[in-house]
This record gives structure tokens, C-alpha cells and sequence, in this order.
């Protein structure tokens, strides 16, 4: 994006200084995942195959090609590089070829001197000897004139800085004779200097990716005993597919014991010495990666470890976090500046996206860089945490602290880590992040300062009301089942209030009854309502929420015309209502007669809970086609629509998302057109009893790009073809039959069965 490329361009002497202010010339910035012989590549023989084949393909065009590797530090973009580099055929084909690994601080002179000495077999010592302009001036024709009329092989290792870039490219000649520049880096557009077509993300290992080459690093070609087999895999699959933290690992193992219960030891504790000190091995590459980044990303990157290892932290959440932290800058619209900001860090290749349904909904951190984040938090005293007894009675370790990261709820039971929080009067924020507990435990609130309470994984028995007193609180999230007090008013600041219930699912069977008091319609401040299947209560007159954009686990019958009028800048709705046996099952469709008036809607998430279908599938009391037109993602769940009533919403302009759950629609058959749906981009349909899912041209749905059917038992037919833009279609326990319409129209990477 846009964005993206001005925060990787722009302030080029703000990131020098950084760099400089740390001395890493000795840290390495690749791993050699070769065997003894270097005849094989261990895990990534298949990228480097596609890209061997690439560079010496005789059929591409003639004109100087670049191609780019990139990915995560140490996943084995340097080891891809030597490997080609080295490469028998490689080598044969080209004239001339050089090796240069720049790193963060790569100067340009230095650079040019590095190639020359190796496509000139010397330097005339009268250049280096000179001094200033004329020293690069001299290399500069030096290094043109050995390239020009020869077909060369150049390859730029862990490349960061555009501008460099830019100056080598620029002067390195087009001879029209097939000649390739190979670069390796860890940043997206450094990458994007290489056409679409040449540009590869190293991937990963799997786990038996991960296990071969751990045996081989610790055991070369002996076999490895019976005994320690089982431990050795969940040893690798604990280093999570990063090659370097896999041959570090493997590093610490053959200088230890080799016995059972040892390695056993290891496998099981992520925290055993054998990994913190593979970490804190690991932290002198990745540092590179995090001091790169602007002030502005730092902290915002910092705080993803103060969820839990491995924990895959809902998108949302995070950017809620962030802006109520005062992380984003305030010149546009938070939600904006937060994607902006979580665009950076991925194109660093710091931050791991998951999907779901086609749309970024969670992301983590690899193990390394959660440790190097909690390493610099500790020093900088960004947060605390408190996992053991230890951490909690630290004082001077509490002191001045802003932040405390709780990640074991029982602490707050102990008497002595109690008392000792007294003392931290700095503390904003208190994020309670350790294993669900439900069992009480008290939580100090004498924090005067605080504005985040995130309390979600311990269960209250009763509402908290000393925090009624933290007048300057932004954020609470609590888990409690009681009623939330009308005195809540007086938090006046509050901007996110999330409310869970011990029970997923809370019945609403009586009309009369509200968790909410009349009072919330007083906290102007809100942005973010959650409350799980709580009624809102009447507005009183003059009263409306002119900053509430989120409305969530509401349930449907609350949301009557009268009250959605009154919040008019709604962008997120989301509904929850459990059918009771008696209750009348169309009751929750009359729900929809009341989001015409939501023109500023975009997501709308509506799920009933048990539904009760007749034999026959009956219209909806209200059409569909009553929604926002700005409306981009859809989830419904258990309405038991029939699938002609999809024609409703086929026309929304900017719908992308669309998630069908639970018997959404039901009936045989659902015919497409192929005008339909102009826009969607992503589509799950999971549970249904549809048959015969067909088109009336060659294909439907042009713009789709991902695609998942999930336990659709009766389908038989879907569409041959959908538009060009599909990446993934998953089909997880369908019909076998349904394949057959899709095998063979798409390759084997984006057509998945289970």
C-alpha cells in the first residue's frame, strides 16, 4: 500500500540512527541449512528448484531480471541464495557472478568494492587508495565496465535500505543477455523491486520438514535412537518451522545428554534453558528486524507479547488496545492508522496473519520474537510480567512500571503479591492474560492512574465495584453473569465496555429483562458495547450514543427502531438470541425491519442459537435487500432462509464477506448468476442441506478469491469455474461427488480437501 511504502521510504536518517546505536556487525543474517556435502537442501529444496529454474530458464526474456526472496530472519533466504549461487549449472551459465551481503548498514562504496574484487579478480590499489568522489566515481566505472557485454549473476544478500538499492540497480547495465540480480531481504517493498512473477516468500517448514533437519543437525547421518524419536518431533515442532531456532536447538541437544527423559524434558517446556538459550541466541539476529522500525511502530509491536506465547490475538482486540494506549497518530481515523500500523509490521515480516473465511481475523508471534519483545519490554519497562510468586513480589522490578501483564490469575489470591501492588502507583493498564480461572480471585482496582482493566479470563462473581473509582478508565472487560450496576455511569470516560458471560449462551427469554441499566445511554464516550445476550434498555427522551461504532452479543428483540436510531454512526452490529421450544421462531426476523435506518453499517453479524425449522422452508417476514449498500460483510447463522432469497443481497455493491452458518439458507437447490455478487471476495458455507448449487454461464462470483464449504453432506454440484481471482477452495466433509464439478479446473495448492 500506499502507506506502507512512505513508512519504509521516508526518514531514512532516523533509521541510520537507530542502527547505529547498536553494534551488530558480527551478528550473521543467514543459516546455512545444507548438509555436510551441500548437495542437498534440507526442507527447502522445492523453493530453491522453482527458483534455480527461474534464473536459468533460457525462454525468459532477455532483459536484466531481478528476483526477490523474502520472509522472516532466518527462515533461509541466505541459505536459498548460497545454494544458487554455488549451483554447478549457475555458475556455468553466467560470466560473471558476485556474492554481497549488505545488512542494515551497507554503504554504497563498500558494496561496489565487495563486487568488484570478485567479478574483477582485484581492485587496482589506486582506486582504494583514493579518497571521496573520486573513490566512487572510480568504482562505479569499474563495476559497469566488468559487467557490461557479460551475462552476470549478482546476488544482494539481506537488503534493507530502498535508496542503496535503487543505486546498485540503476548501475548495474541491461545487456539484453539474460542476466539476474538475486536479492534476499526481510522487508516487502524491497522485494517489490522484483516483478509479481519473480518475487517468493519463503515459507515455513512443516513438521516433518522441521524433524528432518533437526536430526540431521544433531545425529548428521547416523540414525537417531527409537527412544528419543517421539520427544525429537515435538521438539521441532516447537521451534515452529524457523530453520535458524531448529539448527540452534539442534546446536544445544548434541552438547547435552541424549537420553529420554532429557529430551522429554525439553519437548515439553518451551521455557526449558535448551530454548531461552536458543532464544536469546536467536534475539542477536532478530534485533536487526525490531530496531529497524520508527519510534511509532515500537510500541505497538511491543505489545503483541503481552499476550500469552503462541496466542493467536484477535485483530480487532489488538487495535483496540493500541488506540485506547494512545499508539496511533490522530490525524485520521484510528481503525485507520491502526491497519496502517499492522500493515507495517507485516511487510517487516515481524508479525504472523491467520485467516479465517479469507479475512485477516487473528495474528501472532513467532516464539523468537515473543521472547526478544518481552527481553526489551523488561528493559525498557514497556510492561511486567507476573507469572510467578517471584515476579509479583519484585518490587523494584513493579516500580515505575506503567503496564503489568498478569499471566497467572491466581497471583492476585496471594496475600504478599496483593499487598505489594499497592505500591505500584504508575500502573495504566492491568491485563489479565494468564488461562481462563473460574474460580474467584480479588483483583487489586486501588490504581488510580489505571485506564485498561482486561480482566476476560478470570470469572467475578460479583460486579467489581471499586473500580467504580477509576474515573480515568477507557477500557474494562470483565467475565460476569450478575447485572452491570447503574453507578457505571460514573466512569464517564469509558470507551469500551465488554462484558462476557461464564455461559456462552444466556437466555433472553423475558421480554422485561435487561443486564444493562437505563443509565448506559448516559456514557457518551462509548465506542465498543459487548455485553453477551443482554437486552439494551429504552432510551430516555433526547438520549442517544453519538460515538458508539460497535454493538456486539446484543440480543435481537433490544434492537428495536427506537433504539438504533438513537446510536447513529453504528458501523459493527452483532446479535446473539437463543430460541427457547416456546418461544415463536420467526420472532428474531422481525430484527431486520430495524437496520434500514443504519446507512453508516458495514458489518452486520446475526446468529440464532438452536433454531426451530418447519418441515417447509417459508419466506422471511422482511426482505433482505433492506440492508446498508455500504454494507461489506455479512454473517448470518440458523435463519433458514430459502436460497432464493440470496437474489436479495446478491446486489450489494461493497459486500465482500459473507459467512453462512447453521443452516442460513436452506433447500436443495441455489442458482446463480453470473451478475450476482459483483464484489464478494470471500464465502463460507458451513452446514447446510443444499444439493445442487449450479450457475447459468461458464462461471459465477468473478471476484472471488477464497472459498469454504465445510460439512455440506448432500452437495452434489457446484459451479466448474469461478473467476480468475480464486486462490483457495476448501471442501472439509462434503459429498465426494461435489469434487468432481471443481478437480481438475484448479491446482492441487489452492483446491483442498479434507
Amino acid at each position: 500500500t500506499k502507506a506502507r511504502r512512505r513508512f519504509l521510504c521516508s526518514n531514512r536518517k532516523q533509521v541510520e540512527e537507530g542502527l547505529h546505536s547498536r553494534d551488530d556487525s558480527l551478528i550473521p543474517s543467514g543459516i546455512d541449512c545444507f548438509g555436510e556435502d551441500e548437495s542437498e537442501m534440507v526442507g527447502l529444496s522445492d523453493r530453491y528448484m522453482t527458483i534455480k529454474d527461474r534464473i536459468t530458464n533460457k525462454l525468459s526474456p532477455s532483459a536484466r531480471m531481478a528476483v526477490s526472496l523474502r520472509g522472516m530472519a532466518g527462515i533461509g533466504k541466505t541459505a536459498i541464495a548460497k545454494k544458487l549461487f554455488l549451483d554447478p549449472l549457475i555458475s556455468t551459465h553466467f560470466d560473471r557472478r558476485a556474492f554481497v551481503t549488505i545488512g542494515p548498514k551497507g554503504q554504497f562504496e563498500d558494496v561496489l568494492l565487495d563486487i568488484l574484487k570478485q567479478v574483477n579478480r582485484g581492485v587496482d590499489e589506486n582506486i582504494v587508495l583514493m579518497k571521496g568522489e573520486g573513490k566512487l566515481n572510480g568504482l562505479k566505472r569499474m563495476v559497469q565496465g566488468r559487467l557490461t557485454e557479460s551475462r552476470y549473476f549478482i546476488v544482494l544478500d539481506d537488503v534493507w535500505v530502498m535508496e542503496l538499492l535503487y543505486q546498485l540497480v540503476d548501475l548495474f547495465p541491461d545487456n539484453n543477455n539474460g542476466s539476474k540480480i538475486l536479492l534476499t531481504t526481510r522487508l516487502e517493498q524491497v522485494a517489490e523491486i522484483a516483478n509479481e512473477h519473480c518475487r517468493y516468500d519463503i515459507r515455513f517448514l512443516d513438521k516433518r520438514e522441521s524433524w528432518d533437519l533437526l536430526r540431521h543437525k544433531v545425529f548428521d547421518e547416523m540414525p537417531c535412537p527409537i527412544e528419543l524419536e517421539r520427544a525429537g518431533k515435538k521438539i521441532a515442532e516447537n521451534c515452529e518451522g524457523l530453520p535458524l531456532l531448529i539448527v540452534t536447538v539442534a546446536e544445544f541437544l548434541s552438547r547435552a545428554e541424549k537420553t529420554r527423559e532429557y529430551w522429554n524434558m525439553v519437548a515439553n517446556d518451551k521455557q526449558n534453558s535448551v530454548f531461552v538459550g536458543a532464544y536469546d541466541q536467536m534475539s542477536k539476529v532478530l534485533y536487526p528486524s525490531y530496531n529497524y522500525l520508527p519510534q511509532h511502530l515500537k510500541p505497538c509491536f511491543l505489545y503483541m507479547a503481552v499476550f500469552p506465547q503462541n496466542y493467536k490475538i484477535p485483530r480487532s482486540k489488538l487495535f483496540n488496545f493500541w488506540i485506547v494506549e494512545g499508539f496511533l497518530e490522530l490525524a485520521c481515523s484510528p481503525d485507520y492508522s491502526a491497519n496502517q500500523f499492522f500493515e507495517s509490521l507485516v511487510s517487516c515480516s515481524l508479525v504472523l496473519v491467520h485467516k479465517w473465511s479469507g479475512v485477516m481475523k487473528t495474528c501472532s508471534l513467532h516464539s523468537s520474537f515473543w521472547y526478544l519483545c518481552n527481553q526489551e519490554a523488561r528493559k525498557s519497562k514497556f510492561f511486567h510480567g507476573l507469572k510467578s510468586l517471584d515476579d509479583g513480589l519484585a518490587e523494584e522490578s513493579l516500580e515505575s512500571q506503567r503496564r503489568l501483564c498478569i499471566r497467572n490469575n491466581v497471583l492476585f489470591g496471594i496475600k504478599d503479591v496483593f499487598d505489594s501492588m499497592a505500591s505500584v502507583s504508575m500502573v495504566r493498564s492491568v491485563l489479565c492474560t494468564g488461562p481462563y480461572h473460574q474460580y474467584p480471585v480479588p483483583i487489586y482496582l486501588g490504581l488510580k492512574l489505571l485506564k485498561i482493566l482486561d480482566a476476560l479470563t478470570i470469572r467475578l462473581y460479583e460486579f467489581p465495584i471499586e473500580v467504580l473509582n477509576q474515573v480515568q478508565l477507557t477500557y474494562l472487560a470483565i467475565t460476569f453473569n450478575g447485572k452491570v450496576p447503574s453507578s457505571i455511569s460514573k466512569l464517564w470516560n469509558l470507551e469500551y465496555l465488554i462484558v462476557n458471560r461464564h455461559l456462552s449462551i444466556v437466555k433472553s427469554d423475558d421480554g422485561n429483562s435487561s443486564y444493562l441499566p437505563t443509565e448506559i445511554w448516559d456514557m457518551k464516550e462509548l465506542k465498543h458495547l459487548q455485553v453477551m445476550g443482554s437486552n439494551l434498555p429504552k432510551p430516555r427522551e433526547g438520549s442517544f450514543l453519538p460515538n458508539l461504532s460497535t454493538l456486539l452479543n446484543v440480543s435481537a428483540r433490544s434492537c428495536t427502531k427506537d433504539v438504533l436510531e438513537r446510536i447513529p454512526n453504528l458501523q459493527k452490529l452483532g446479535f446473539r438470541n437463543e430460541v427457547a421450544p416456546d418461544n415463536n421462531a420467526d420472532q428474531p426476523l422481525r430484527f431486520f425491519d430495524c437496520v434500514s435506518d443504519l446507512r453508516e453499517l458495514k458489518i452486520l453479524k446475526c446468529i440464532i442459537v438452536n433454531p426451530i425449522f418447519k418441515n417447509e422452508v417459508a419466506s422471511p417476514l422482511f426482505p433482505l435487500s433492506i440492508f446498508s449498500s455500504n454494507l461489506y460483510q455479512l454473517n448470518l447463522s440458523g435463519f433458514g432462509y430459502p436460497w432464493e432469497e440470496m437474489k436479495k443481497i446478491s446486489s450489494l455493491p461493497k459486500l465482500e464477506v459473507l459467512n453462512l452458518r447453521c443452516y442460513a439458507f436452506r433447500g436443495p437447490k441455489w442458482e446463480v448468476d453470473r451478475r450476482e455478487f459483483p464484489n464478494l471476495r470471500f464465502l463460507l458455507i458451513e452446514d447446510t442441506d443444499l444439493v445442487h448449487w449450479t450457475t447459468d454461464d461458464d462461471y459465477c462470483l468473478k471476484e472471488l478469491m477464497y472459498m469454504k464449504m465445510k460439512h455440506c453432506y448432500k452437495l452434489k454440484e457446484i459451479p466448474r469455474k469461478f473467476g480468475l481471482s480464486v486462490q483457495k477452495i476448501e471442501l472439509i466433509e462434503c459429498n465426494p461427488l461435489a469434487e468432481v464439478f471443481i478437480d481438475g479446473g484448479y491446482s492441487e495448492s489452492s483446491f483442498i480437501r479434507e
